[in-house]
């Protein structure tokens, strides 16, 4: 078993008796993007809350740097996340919310948060208040704060919605250039062209039948 990057050892999950996860194997090398695929009601949210802490698979095993979710960590520390619509205290600014989430840890300071704004193209917004904000900058925050600790998985639910065709294009090249320094990144797109650009390796998951 790998220790570092993702594992996930036959897990399975179900909700009132209908099954969602099904004895699910999936491993992400450092270095690696994994693309996951399906329609909606498929378990690809499922998957990606197992690996991140926030549900308990009925079965199986969850192991985020050596460490297994659950048992040694509640929450897997050195993992950066999308999952659904990113969600931001829309009253404050792009950077005063992205303070207030590293406030959290206390891992990092100013520079790293304007980094984190700059690579994904708000440093001119980032005093406006995110209620005032478009979907496309929101998810572009939403980027911004999975990434401003440096983290060393990333799991990223339909990233790039929202986003307009010169930023879908810039955030390919982060996510590349992320994978180049070994993060292990976990993606899920309704785009076939994100899917063949950036991936090494492509799980589809499919419904189960009630």
């Amino acid at each position: 078993m790998a220790k570092d990057g993702v594992v996930v050892a036959q897990v399975s999950k179900a909700f009132g008796g209908q099954p969602v996860l099904v004895n699910v194997d999936l491993e992400i090398p450092p270095g690696q993007i994994v693309g996951v695929v399906g329609s909606n009601g498929s378990g690809k949210t499922v998957l990606m809350k197992c690996i991140c802490g926030f549900l308990r698979p009925d079965s199986g095993t969850v192991t985020v740097q050596g460490q297994r979710v659950g048992r040694d960590c509640d929450f897997p520390d050195r993992l950066g996340v999308i999952i659904e619509t990113p969600g931001f205290i829309p009253t404050r600014s792009g950077y005063r919310n992205l303070k207030l989430l590293a406030s959290l840890k206390g891992r990092i300071g100013k520079g790293e948060i304007l980094a984190a704004l700059e690579r994904v193209g708000l440093t001119d917004s980032m005093h406006k208040a995110v209620g005032t904000y478009s979907l496309g900058m929101r998810q572009r925050l939403g980027i911004a704060q999975a990434i401003m600790e440096d983290p060393d998985v990333l799991v990223l639910d339909e990233p790039f919605n929202g986003l307009d065709r010169a930023t879908v294009d810039a955030m390919r090249a982060l996510l590349l250039e992320l994978k180049a320094r070994g993060k292990a990144i976990l993606l899920a797109s309704h785009s076939a062209e994100d899917i063949r650009m950036l991936c090494d390796a492509v799980m589809e998951m499919e419904v189960h039948p009630k």
